[in-house]
């Protein structure tokens, strides 16, 4: 079985993980700034608003203004995958992108990856110089659930927020809920009539933009003991940092009666960069 665990079959298990975490993977990979970089930690600068000046007289000095910055600190996470397989015919399978090992392997990956943006959307951010100062999310950018579900309102009162911080409207913008939010929201005849709203609504009973925001259905929201967390927020308000994005092994193991185990990991951390782009929906279920 050694024989068929070459190089080239490890790559190509590889670059089959990475092509179905990037697809079926991970669900909010796609909706947030991703950079990659490398060691435990990584920083991301900011750059604030400054405000123009107006010339005193002519041949005046150039006034120096200070613009304000600031920074985010990402603490990078490993996260791992392994099972073994006493087959070989099933080991053969691994370089089909559609074996059932590539594909479970994506989906733990991507879940974990998902996992970590959802909890830099309403957890503590590390900011200043190094990292150390803890910037926790306000409550102004937070909608009480009301005794509600989600609701055109809240949803409204999201984009309000947003607009109200002067984020640029050409930013994609995307809220994350679970099924229970998109079943309210389909009981609403504003949402699903042609009229407001494509026709998906009606026709599939999906809903993938409402009020200028693009819809992704998870199940991996928590829940705060009242209500479900859901979240709207502008693509470059919240950093995916990839320390690692693929890492396969394929080996016998002497330990296991030479089964063969199937091993992958990648390291990432998230953090949100501005809390005027995230804002914290709850929702009773």
């Amino acid at each position: 079985m050694s024989t068929q665990v070459t190089t080239a079959f490890v790559n190509q298990f590889s670059s089959n993980v990475s092509m179905l975490s990037q697809q079926m993977g991970s669900l909010l990979r796609g909706t947030v700034d991703v950079e990659s970089v490398t060691g435990e930690k990584a920083f991301f600068d900011q750059v604030g608003e400054a405000a123009a000046v107006a010339r005193a007289s002519r041949h005046s000095d150039t006034p120096l203004v200070e613009t304000p910055h600031s920074r985010r600190m990402v603490s990078l996470t490993t996260y791992e995958w392994a099972d073994l397989i006493d087959d070989a015919d099933k080991v053969r399978m691994l370089v089909d992108p559609t074996s059932s090992y590539a594909r479970a392997a994506a989906a733990a990956i991507g879940r974990a990856m998902d996992d970590v943006v959802i909890d830099a959307l309403g957890g503590t951010a590390k900011t200043g110089k190094d990292g150390t100062t803890s910037t926790t999310f306000p409550s102004g950018q937070k909608i009480a659930h009301a005794s509600g579900g989600l609701t055109i309102a809240k949803l409204v009162s999201a984009k309000k927020l947003l607009d109200a911080q002067s984020v640029d409207p050409s930013i994609k913008r995307y809220i994350v809920v679970s099924p229970e939010q998109i079943e309210d929201l389909l009981n609403n005849t504003t949402v699903t009539s042609s009229d407001f709203n494509t026709v998906k609504a009606l026709v599939q009973g999906d809903i993938n933009t409402f009020v200028g925001f693009e819809f992704i259905v998870s199940n991996r929201l928590k829940d705060d003991g009242t209500s479900r967390l859901c979240y709207a927020w502008a693509q470059d308000g919240v950093k995916l940092a990839v320390g690692k994005d693929v890492m396969a092994r394929i080996d016998e193991r002497s330990d296991k009666s030479y089964s063969t185990q199937v091993y992958y990991c990648a390291t990432f951390g998230s953090t949100r960069m501005e809390e005027d782009k995230v804002v914290e929906i709850a929702c009773n279920e």
